[in-house]
């Protein structure tokens, strides 16, 4: 029995006569969520999707450039993209290639619950995963503002959280309001003079996409706390945030 078109976050038309066996994540959360919920349809991932721990399929280079001829070679039936992580002229490249795609959008938490419970329910034409209910539990009631932080993922040059984005939202659901909210850039470039400038009570120095460490990033600081964090839990989504509101609730408890 075939099924209607389906469409993906951004509206588009995604062709699945029937639910895709064979498919290939180009985003590392949306590789673990299938690893750890459908590992039977996962039939390859980028070099940078790391979780589950062992997955062992084939990989198809970076995020942002994937092997397009080796995903063909894989003969997948879908491919998951995300607007932010994945380059438009990659998906449109594998779509001129008859290659069906699904592309995500995850700008807040509930955004990217929402995103991917339509993947499996929709595109896989599946059951909503046990995670992922918790993790609306669990991220539904926002904490009190209780203070003010920066987001850092780059330096040389230095580079932050902005507005509109998935991970400036959980760090508020976790009572801190980021400080480069209102800029014009969803990931501006600044200077450590400007970030001490703004008075965040923390700059959070997560391990990805730069990996900070005790003695790369925080000795930058000369008078705000840092805290290092995972950048897993800090930038994932996916089963990761079943772990990741508790652990990142104490760590930051500790930082303010």
């Amino acid at each position: 029995m075939t099924r209607p078109h389906v469409h993906d976050d951004l509206g588009h038309p995604v062709d699945l006569a029937t639910p895709p066996h064979r498919v290939v994540s180009l985003v590392p959360s949306i590789t673990e969520a299938l690893a750890t919920s459908a590992p039977g349809v996962l039939a390859g991932a980028t070099d940078w999707c790391t979780h589950t721990a062992g997955l062992d399929v084939p990989r198809v280079r970076g995020t942002k450039n994937p092997n397009l001829d080796a995903i063909a070679a894989l003969e997948p039936d879908l491919v998951v993209a995300n607007q932010e992580e994945n380059r438009e002229l990659d998906v449109r490249r594998l779509r001129e290639r008859g290659i069906p795609v699904w592309v995500t959008v995850t700008e807040t938490v509930p955004q990217a619950l929402d995103s991917l419970e339509r993947l499996f329910t929709e595109a896989l034409a599946g059951g909503v995963p046990d995670w992922l209910t918790a993790a609306r539990d669990l991220w539904d009631r926002p904490l009190e503002p209780r203070g003010t932080a920066a987001i850092a993922i780059w330096r040389d040059p230095w580079m932050v959280v902005g507005r509109d984005t998935f991970t400036g939202d959980l760090v508020r659901r976790l009572g801190l309001l980021n400080v480069y909210a209102d800029d014009e850039a969803r990931y501006p470039t600044t200077t450590i003079e400007e970030i001490e400038r703004r008075r965040p009570n923390l700059v959070l120095l997560p391990d990805e996409p730069y990996a900070f460490t005790a003695t790369d990033g925080p000795e930058a600081f000369e008078s705000t706390r840092t805290v290092l964090l995972s950048g897993r839990l800090l930038t994932w989504y996916g089963p990761s945030l079943v772990e990741a509101h508790d652990a990142l609730a104490q760590r930051l408890g500790q930082g303010t």
